[in-house]
């Protein structure tokens, strides 16, 4: 029943790993019960990869923040046979450290029932509330949520909006609650294009990157500095700042534009980092 949507291998493990990733930040602050916790993920997109992860480390509520409807019955059904997958090789505990037994139980018994379970019976199961709206504009309440993540999601945000969601966070955020947030900052075009380098796009200005981009899958060519100096201006604590191994010498083939000339090196050439608040 999933072959309308491909998971691939690739794209599976990258979404187990941020799971894996956001409960390990999270068990770092436990100043809130998990079991009356409630945690928000900007971006899910088609597979509930990271709110299945969570639901099995026994927290209570997950909502999903969208501002499209990717979430289809199928990808739900794809996320979940990966997870079971993992969890009959015996290596989901990689990912998930505590997995809650009764809950796992259901998800087989999801499973079991895949041609009759409904898209909202897979949601209710594990206990997760989609939610498609621009979250700017959310209507969820002041200090509501424990824990907010997101994954390769920041990276197609402009400054300007991506500032107004950061103090929407700041307000949905409880005392005391954490954000742990995954970017991408490679070109995304060179994901598919092998002629390109992963730092292509920093050679064009910022009039010529209008051109190129596209409005589907945008992307702003932010440095990891400047998120990190986005934060300071909003008065974010960044408590634990993470990034990935990275290859210099990839920089060195590709002439920068003159905007990132005063950037320092190692920050323009970092291309994949968490920031974590607490």
């Amino acid at each position: 029943m999933t072959k309308g949507v491909t998971l691939s291998d690739e794209h599976f493990q990258c979404k187990i790993e941020h799971a894996r990733d956001h409960i390990e930040f999270l068990s770092e602050n436990i100043v809130y019960d998990k079991r009356d916790s409630t945690i928000l993920e900007l971006g899910t997109g088609w597979y509930p990869i990271v709110p299945l992860c969570l639901y099995l480390s026994g927290y209570e509520k997950i909502i999903s923040v969208d501002l499209n409807s990717w979430l289809k019955k199928e990808g739900q059904f794809a996320a979940l046979e990966g997870i079971l997958k993992l969890e009959a090789e015996g290596s989901l505990k990689n990912y998930v450290p505590e997995v809650d037994e009764d809950r796992m139980s259901k998800l087989k018994q999801l499973w079991a029932k895949k041609e009759s379970i409904t898209y909202d019976e897979f949601n209710a199961t594990i206990h997760l509330e989609p939610r498609v709206e621009n979250i700017i504009m959310t209507k969820l309440a002041d200090d509501s949520i424990e824990f907010i993540c997101s994954n390769n999601t920041f990276e197609h945000i402009y400054p300007a909006p991506l500032r107004a969601i950061l103090a929407q966070m700041q307000r949905l955020l409880k005392p005391q609650g954490s954000m742990s947030h995954f970017i991408d900052m490679s070109d995304h075009f060179a994901h598919f294009d092998k002629s390109i380098t992963v730092y292509n796009f920093l050679k064009f200005s910022k009039s010529r990157w209008k051109l190129l981009d596209n409005a589907i899958q945008p992307q702003s060519r932010l440095r990891f500095s400047e998120y990190k100096q986005m934060y300071v201006e909003l008065g974010l604590d960044i408590s634990k700042e993470f990034v990935r191994p990275y290859e210099l010498s990839l920089l060195d083939k590709v002439k920068l534009h003159k905007d990132y000339e005063d950037f320092d090196r190692e920050d323009v050439a970092i291309l994949h980092g968490y920031l974590i608040t607490h």
